[in-house]
């Protein structure tokens, strides 16, 4: 299905033009007309098949002809990191470009000048707020707040934020809205603790799955039984000598992160940390030039596993084997997105067996031989071709509409665009 089979408004159609975005999502196409229709919506969809436009095109639609007050909070994006909320405020801007509607990100930081703009967009009534738990519950423990035009409430990643303890924190923000609301809710997973959130919080909610918790098809995932100590050298075998770019390598604990990163640089490659130690500038200068390139491997903890928007890493390796099995989906989906192929390694120590057989009954995993293995060792393997753009043009007027006042910085017309999906 294309964008304009869709009732999206001229302005948001516009913006996807301008963008080159023309054919949804399965989760986009299943998903934007319940929407529309003001239906509450739990949606299973995993990171990577378009899962943020498949709510914000709809509800900037929605806004744009439902009866609202433009001078009070209409929306709430909820995330659960302030990497998400980011990603998500960075695509309200394209997505949002036509659209005379304000949007302000609420998370957490030491950036005292990012908290006095927070604190001004949510008395002055932001028409969208998109926001972590902990940051907002802060600034209504200190400031007044006026919720009561609030007719939209999203949580992207619920089951992440259930994980993270925010149940709490999510409720006493949902006790401060008005009850006759549109509430929207996406899930990677749909465990038991989600099902009862959602009858708390909802009513009569319409169900989308989507690829319930599969990696992507265009991900070749392998993996190698390794000795703990050989773990250091087989990341090096895998980049060294390489021309590899934005790989991320993914290890369990920081100071494993930090102890990796100085290895991989004292054989001059260009590595960089990222964890919970570094400061919020940090994080995000680190995040910046990783995405432009800047940085050829970015060693990380699961902090950037999710929400992360960097369409073309052509490498994950898991350094360690994550516990969790929805976190090895949600690591080795940073590659293979936006209609790309990937490759996922993973290195498995005695220790990790454990774990690594419970993934592998959780993705009922395939076992072929990893090119990269040196020892008498499997690798799973899937590789096959991804969900793809379509080849047809959009049948709208390469015009557009016209930049309105309140509207977002311009985008850009171009007068053939090639189609794509929009991908998160």
């Amino acid at each position: 299905m294309y964008f304009d089979e869709l009732a999206l408004s001229d302005e948001v159609l516009d913006a996807l033009w301008d963008m080159h975005f023309d054919e949804c999502t399965p989760v986009q196409e299943k998903a934007i007309p319940v929407i529309l229709d003001g239906h509450d919506v739990i949606a299973c969809a995993q990171t990577g098949t378009g899962k943020t436009a498949a709510y914000i095109l709809p509800l900037l639609t929605n806004l744009a002809f439902d009866d609202h007050d433009p001078d009070k909070l209409n929306a709430i994006i909820m995330a659960p990191t302030r990497e998400l909320a980011q990603q998500i405020d960075q695509q309200m801007e394209g997505f949002g470009f036509y659209v005379p509607f304000s949007s302000v990100a609420i998370y957490g930081g030491k950036d005292n000048g990012a908290w006095g703009t927070q604190v001004t967009g949510l008395q002055r009534g932001a028409d969208i707020v998109i926001a972590t738990p902990g940051r907002l519950l802060s600034q209504m423990n200190i400031y007044n707040i006026d919720f009561s035009g609030v007719k939209y409430f999203i949580l992207d990643e619920a089951d992440r934020m259930l994980d993270m303890g925010f149940y709490d924190d999510i409720m006493t923000i949902v006790r401060k809205l008005p009850k006759n609301r549109q509430t929207i809710m996406f899930s990677a997973t749909m465990p038991e603790n989600i099902r009862r959130m959602a009858k708390a919080i909802m009513h009569d909610p319409v169900e989308v799955q989507i690829a319930v918790s599969r990696p992507p098809e265009t991900i070749k995932q392998m993996h190698e039984f390794v000795d703990e100590g050989e773990k250091p050298a087989k990341v090096q075998a895998m980049l060294e000598g390489k021309d590899l770019k934005k790989v991320i390598v993914f290890a369990g604990k920081k100071q494993k992160v930090k102890d990796l990163t100085r290895t991989l640089r004292a054989i001059h490659i260009d590595a960089h940390a990222m964890h919970s130690d570094l400061e919020q500038h940090e994080r995000d200068q680190v995040m910046l030039d990783f995405r432009n390139g800047k940085i050829d491997v970015l060693v990380a903890t699961d902090v950037v596993a999710r929400g992360i928007d960097v369409t073309d890493v052509p490498l994950v390796i898991n350094y360690d084997v994550p516990h969790d099995p929805e976190d090895y989906v949600h690591r080795i989906g940073r590659t293979a997105r936006a209609e790309n192929s990937g490759e996922a390694m993973t290195l498995v120590s005695p220790d990790d067996i454990r774990y690594w057989k419970r993934i592998e009954r959780f993705l009922s995993l395939a076992s072929n031989p990893s090119p990269l293995a040196s020892k008498a060792s499997e690798s799973s393997t899937h590789s096959g071709k991804g969900y793809s753009g379509g080849s047809r043009h959009s049948s709208r007027n390469q015009g557009g509409h016209p930049h309105r006042s309140k509207g977002r910085g311009r985008v850009g017309h171009h007068s053939k665009p090639k189609p794509r999906s929009a991908n998160n």
